[in-house]
């Protein structure tokens, strides 16, 4: 489907899915959205769904100034993805032990590594800027300084909730492996300091909802939150990187006989700032739920834990600001879901997949997400598919 337009206070919404089977509260944030002053534009994704502050699933674009709650707590939380030369014929029928050894290796969870992982061990893993990174840690925010420690124990870590690591074959029999993760606490307390920082300052006193709270371009505030937020999303895609070093790792050493080779990397963001023009304008971007797809970027858009991916490659189509969905997207929320299912229908929706099938679980469950076919066929002028993916195994946090 092409999208739908329909009336905002300041800019019409753009919407890759029916109106009608968006929720209430998600609909009212997007109006809530498109009433800020300083917006020139609002897109909004197929796995639109109502999120804290702004919508997840939307893309705003606005004039010299940025809402931290359009680009979400975790910031830099993306995805990345990985073809090996393995295929379905190496996989072993008991995938147990495969499932084990992932887990042994990234902690999950809360957990973190005993010791921070050192890239220089990984033979391909780009390097170059480490040193620098972490010397700008010291110029974050003040309220997170005392947890560095913790951040560089937590690099390399998967986290909990929807983050992922999976390992799937596409329909000609490849091996993919895939991870979902993000800034991990640290990007957490810093959105979460910002948010409180904005929520304070005197042009935001008179918004519709506070948590739609703005940075005003070339003021103080503005300028520590992009340090931070820049800072932040690295950090998320340093995290895969490693997670993504210590799965191929895992890999090498379990299928020693194969000697897996692996394709280059496919790393997106969908939690995220970017500097973009459009129609001569210079703006920021916030994706919240929603990744870049420009022409020609690849993308990843995964469904949920128990029906498959999709590797994709941008259209280039302004009018949703070169971007596309993160994901299937949730149709009911997590206590929701665990109210609805039971481990028993955990079981049912996983079958055939190497996953958790206890009750920490159940609110991940499938029956708890869009249909991710669905998901894709409402933005077929967004993106081309490249790739189909179905999870043998799935590493949940």
């Amino acid at each position: 489907m092409s999208y739908v337009e329909i009336p905002g206070a300041k800019v019409p919404i753009r919407m890759w899915t029916d109106p009608a089977t968006v929720e209430g509260s998600a609909l009212q944030q997007l109006q809530n959205v498109a009433t800020l002053p300083w917006i020139k534009g609002l897109a909004v994704m197929p796995d639109v769904h109502y999120g804290k502050g702004a919508t997840v699933g939307s893309v705003i674009a606005m004039k010299g100034a940025v809402c931290p709650a359009a680009v979400g707590v975790d910031i830099g939380c993306g995805m990345s993805a990985v073809k090996t030369s393995l295929t379905a014929n190496d996989l072993p029928g008991d995938l147990s032990r495969l499932r084990s050894r992932i887990e042994q290796v990234i902690p999950v969870g809360r957990g973190m590594h005993d010791d921070p992982v050192d890239p220089g061990r990984f033979h391909g893993l780009a390097t170059a800027g480490w040193e620098d990174f972490w010397g700008r840690f010291d110029g974050v925010a003040e309220a997170v300084k005392f947890r560095q420690e913790r951040a560089t124990k937590q690099m390399g870590t998967l986290g909990g909730g929807n983050h992922f690591v999976e390992v799937c074959t596409d329909t000609t029999g490849s091996v993919w492996l895939m991870l979902h993760s993000g800034s991990r606490n640290i990007g957490k307390e810093l959105a979460e300091h910002h948010i409180g920082v904005a929520q304070k300052l005197p042009h935001n006193q008179g918004l519709v909802d506070r948590d739609l709270a703005v940075f005003i371009a070339d003021t103080p505030q503005m300028a520590a939150y992009r340090n931070d937020l820049f800072w932040a999303q690295e950090y998320a895609k340093y995290n895969r990187s490693i997670m993504m070093a210590l799965l191929k790792d895992v890999i090498r050493k379990e299928f020693k006989k194969a000697k897996p080779a692996f394709e280059p990397e496919i790393s997106a963001h969908h939690n995220y700032v970017a500097e973009e023009r459009y129609d001569g304008m210079d703006l920021l971007v916030t994706r919240k739920g929603a990744i870049r797809a420009g022409s020609g970027d690849y993308g990843i858009i995964p469904g949920s834990m128990g029906t498959g991916s999709y590797i994709v490659k941008g259209l280039g189509n302004a009018k949703s600001f070169n971007s596309a969905s993160h994901g299937a997207g949730r149709r009911m929320s997590r206590n929701a879901a665990k109210r609805r299912f039971s481990t028993k229908d955990l079981e049912e929706q996983t079958r055939g997949v190497e996953c958790r099938k206890d009750s920490g679980v159940v609110d991940e469950i499938p029956g708890a997400y869009k249909p991710i076919e669905q998901v894709i066929d409402q933005q077929r002028d967004l993106v081309e598919v490249v790739a189909k993916l179905k999870q043998v195994v799935c590493v949940k946090g």
